[in-house]
């Protein structure tokens, strides 16, 4: 009998002349510090969530304010003081951002003392010069407008200076980082079609550069959010001040700030789905196929499973 070894196709055993081959029995390898590490954790998360169960909370506050009235007004002022903040700051940042890439040194070194000086200091910082300026200035005249500073500055205005202003130095650095990823060759081309230095950089470097911008700017929206509790120094009535006055009448201090939170996490969870799909639709001229997203992947792993019981 012949008992030479034949060569055979991978994923199978070689075996004698007239024995058929057997498939190969891939036993995949145990990883029990993944098991273990997943028991610590979820026992330290248990911990957790029974510890601040037995602390001195009164949890029935949490959803009774939940949709207070005063905390629906504050969230809509977050919302809108955020929306502001950033356009404003998306605004100085193209234009800082071409400036800071200008041949002009006087420009250049305008734009580069402005990202300087507003991101070398705190925000909050800013946020009380600006409400405190009349001390300063105690009334404001330019001319053709003049009245008191106390007047002129509210609450919103100081809120929105000190905050567009401080996110338009980071978007400057954001906007000229994705403009320098554009190709030279691509302005050098439009400048031999006849297009000027504007209308280049709006109908060519911009667009093309948004596909960089887009994440980090969808980043620094999601940090404003959060930034913007800040308000609370020049008494902006936004949604963490409403859930402070709140306490201070209730004495449902730690309640009043899983409140907060909670909306906090609702308004980023919504944000962030939007800079996912926004953040697709620029990266469709980069990639021949967009990986699929959550709902795609979800509704292909239940057809899979529909013709896998089918088949059953």
């Amino acid at each position: 009998m012949n008992n030479k070894i034949k060569k055979v196709p991978s994923g199978v055993i070689s075996a004698p002349d007239g024995a058929p081959p057997q498939a190969i029995k891939a036993i995949p390898v145990r990883h029990y510090g993944r098991w273990i590490s997943a028991v610590v954790v979820l026992a330290l998360l248990v911990g957790l969530v029974y510890a601040f169960s037995q602390g001195n909370v009164r949890w029935a506050t949490v959803p009774d304010k939940l949709f207070d009235p005063s905390i629906l007004t504050g969230l809509r002022n977050t919302v809108y003081i955020s929306v502001a903040s950033m356009a404003l700051g998306l605004v100085l940042g193209v234009l800082f951002a071409v400036m800071r890439l200008s041949k002009n040194p006087v420009t250049s070194t305008i734009a580069w003392l402005y990202i300087w000086f507003f991101r070398g200091t705190p925000v909050y910082v800013q946020l009380l010069i600006w409400f405190n300026l009349a001390l300063i200035f105690p009334i404001l005249d330019i001319g053709f407008y003049r009245d008191e500073m106390t007047d002129v500055m509210t609450p919103f205005l100081a809120a929105l200076l000190g905050l567009g202003l401080n996110e338009g130095a980071y978007m400057a650095e954001i906007v000229r980082a994705g403009i320098q990823s554009v190709d030279e060759g691509q302005t050098e081309a439009s400048h031999a079609l006849g297009m000027t230095q504007a209308k280049t950089m709006r109908r060519v470097v911009l667009p093309q550069s948004m596909r960089v911008i887009i994440p980090p700017t969808g980043n620094e929206f999601i940090n404003m959010l959060k930034t913007s509790s800040l308000v609370v120094a020049v008494q902006y009535q936004d949604l963490l001040r409403s859930a402070q006055d709140i306490a201070a009448t209730s004495f449902a201090v730690m309640e009043m700030l899983f409140v907060a939170s909670i909306w906090y996490l609702a308004l980023t969870s919504v944000f962030s789905v939007g800079q996912y799909y926004l953040e697709r639709r620029y990266a469709r001229g980069s990639l021949r196929a967009l990986p699929p997203t959550p709902l795609q992947r979800l509704r292909a792993n239940l057809n899979l499973f529909r013709r896998s019981e089918v088949a059953r």
